[in-house]
Formats: structure tokens, sequence, C-alpha cells
């Protein structure tokens, strides 16, 4: 039985952080099988709309840590770690365009900036990134492995 949820994620940063952190967890409680955005101009937002279903049982493929997880504060990043900040900015622009995605709905520049520093080399060791939970993991964790073995 498919069901419908519409998001609506508002650009002010004071709602942004909110609604994001509603749909992050709408999605890892669901299966979600095709997303829909478009951008309302008029009251600058986006609204998402995720056609689902509800997981009766959670599958969980990745186990998440219950530790406090990784994230940069002010840190600067090294030659090498700037080149892998590049070529991560670089990924998610192109996925935003394919799926017609706004960015921050792929990763912050944050989140891209603990990988870049972080250097994980398997799935886990994604999940250990603020940021990071098992949804995006499993859309976007092999490519973001493969970009840290490239670069």
């Amino acid at each position: 039985m498919m069901k419908v949820k519409v998001f609506k994620i508002r650009l002010p940063e004071e709602f942004l952080y909110k609604d994001q952190k509603m749909l992050d967890h709408f999605l890892e409680l669901n299966e979600i099988i095709k997303v829909e955005t478009a951008f309302v101009n008029e009251e600058s937002y986006w609204s998402v709309i995720l056609y689902f279903e509800e997981l009766k049982t959670i599958k969980s493929t990745v186990k998440e840590p219950k530790a406090v997880k990784y994230s940069v504060e002010n840190d600067a990043l090294s030659f090498d770690e700037e080149q892998i900040l590049n070529a991560l900015k670089y990924w998610r622009s192109e996925k935003a365009k394919e799926q017609n995605l706004p960015i921050y709905f792929i990763a912050s520049n944050k989140e891209l900036m603990s990988v870049a520093k972080y250097k994980p080399a398997r799935k886990e060791e994604l999940l250990e990134i603020k940021g990071f939970g098992k949804h995006k993991i499993e859309n976007y964790g092999e490519e973001i492995l493969e970009i840290l073995e490239s670069v």
C-alpha cells in the first residue's frame, strides 16, 4: 500500500534545520519509493512530496552507533583535504542537478568537510560522521567512498 506525504522545507535558517531534521527522521523510518520536489517562489520553500511504504519492521542494513558522531568544527583543512572537499562539492552539484534536488538535500558543506577530514574507507565509517544516516549512506555512500579513493 503506497502512501504520500508532503514536507515543506523553508529556507530561512531558523526553520531550515528543524524542517530538514523532520524530513531526515521520516526518511529513516519509511521505505521511499519516489521523491518529487518543487520550489515555491512566492513563499520561498521547497515542497517535497514523498511516495512511500511504511516499514513494518525496520530492517536495518547498517547499525546506527549510539556514540557521538564526528563533525568538523572550525578545523582548517590541509591541501589534500581541500582537494577532496572540492571533488565532493563537484559531485554534490552534479548529483543535485541529476536528481533535481537542492544541494543541501544531498549533503551540507559541513558534512562534506567532515568526510574530507575523517576520510572514511567503509560505509560503516560514514555512519560515524554527523549527518550521515542509513538513508544517505544507502543513496550516496558508494559514490562518496569512490571519490575519496580517487582523489
